[in-house]
């Protein structure tokens, strides 16, 4: 089993531009899921915008992204990230999951969801959002 940490950052709307001016920066392979590729659109004019994106590099440089949808408050620079863990197994992200939930306030309850067997999200009792799930290679539709 293994676990992997990886920076989170949310924005609004530049997420894509971000992950390429990165990708330009840093090299290596970009990722990028669409609210419409994973059908979760929920404004029409964020159909395009980034649900989860990801710049990899040989080099070990990796950060992922994704744009905040309207229907929740964002303000640059104030909720600019999460902490992404990712594991190979649901029974090892269930065992973090409960161990880093205790005190915490739960914003999506740890449950299978449409590009992974779990995804969940919390706020930990340091204020932290934590968004852990299980590494999937997802195929676009």
């Amino acid at each position: 089993m293994t676990v992997s940490v990886t920076n989170h950052l949310n924005f609004r709307g530049d997420a894509r531009a971000a992950l390429e001016f990165y990708q330009l920066v840093f090299g290596g392979d970009i990722a990028i899921v669409t609210y419409k590729d994973a059908q979760n659109v929920q404004a029409s004019s964020e159909a395009d915008h980034v649900m989860w994106g990801q710049v990899a590099a040989k080099n070990g440089f990796r950060v992922m992204a994704y744009d905040v949808p309207s229907s929740v408050p964002w303000e640059q620079g104030k909720n600019a990230f999460f902490v992404s863990v990712r594991g190979d197994s649901a029974k090892e992200i269930t065992e973090l999951w409960e161990k880093l939930s205790a005190g915490a306030t739960v914003a999506q309850p740890l449950a299978p969801s449409g590009w992974t067997p779990l995804y969940g999200m919390l706020k930990d009792r340091f204020g932290v959002t934590w968004v852990l799930d299980v590494a999937t290679e997802y195929k676009a539709p």
